[in-house]
């Protein structure tokens, strides 16, 4: 397997952490919320040789979808999306894509997936998990034998995502995480929407134990 974890820049003036996940044999890859800097993007698939099947986007905010349109149009992969979330694809008060910058972002072509669905890469394995909170249709990718998960903007390194945006909910993004992300072994790797990387039994202890994570 190749990871590369590309920083891409959007209006707000942030990053937003996109991903590449190859499948080193066969060079099936998936692109995980390109939210902007598609030339970027496209230089490492290219570097890479990769043949992109599907862009994954973890949920419908401006800052993760910003470059699908984009990169769909360049590598014709497919959009997957959680259908919970596809309507802020056509819906600016959801995305919040204006308000951050950007032109309006109209998503068209996408296809949905759901709780417990698989996503297959080559030899990669990929099950959804319905994460919401951040958004109703917040969406985490595990893969079980890379022993890694992106959460999007659901579980960060320390902390969780915002829940006072549209179809946010605090109360939800708890049960998120602590009935479902905390389940998985403490080994998995989390790679998040933004900041570091971090793991599964680093986290535990902010939820179980109310203990600050104060590196």
């Amino acid at each position: 397997m190749i990871l590369k974890r590309i920083k891409v820049q959007t209006p707000f003036n942030e990053f937003t952490n996109c991903y590449i996940v190859e499948d080193d044999i066969s060079k099936e890859t998936i692109v995980i919320d390109p939210g902007g800097e598609v030339d970027k993007v496209m230089e490492m698939l290219n570097t890479l040789k990769s043949k992109v099947k599907y862009i994954y986007l973890t949920h419908c905010h401006g800052d993760h979808i910003g470059g699908a349109n984009e990169l769909k149009e360049k590598t014709k992969a497919k959009i997957l999306i959680h259908r919970d979330d596809c309507e802020g694809l056509t819906n600016d008060q959801i995305s919040l894509a204006s308000y951050i910058g950007f032109e309006e972002v109209i998503v068209n072509d996408s296809s949905r997936v759901d709780d417990n669905d698989f996503i297959h890469i080559g030899n990669l394995r990929f099950k959804v998990i319905h994460t919401p909170g951040h958004t109703k249709g917040g969406s985490s990718l595990y893969c079980e034998q890379e022993k890694m998960v992106f959460t999007g903007d659901t579980m960060f390194r320390g902390t969780w995502g915002r829940t006072d945006l549209p179809t946010g909910s605090l109360e939800q993004i708890i049960s998120s995480i602590t009935k479902k992300l905390l389940t998985l072994p403490d080994d998995t790797i989390v790679y998040p929407g933004h900041g570091k990387s971090t793991m599964i039994k680093e986290e535990r202890p902010i939820y179980e134990e109310l203990k600050p994570r104060l590196d």
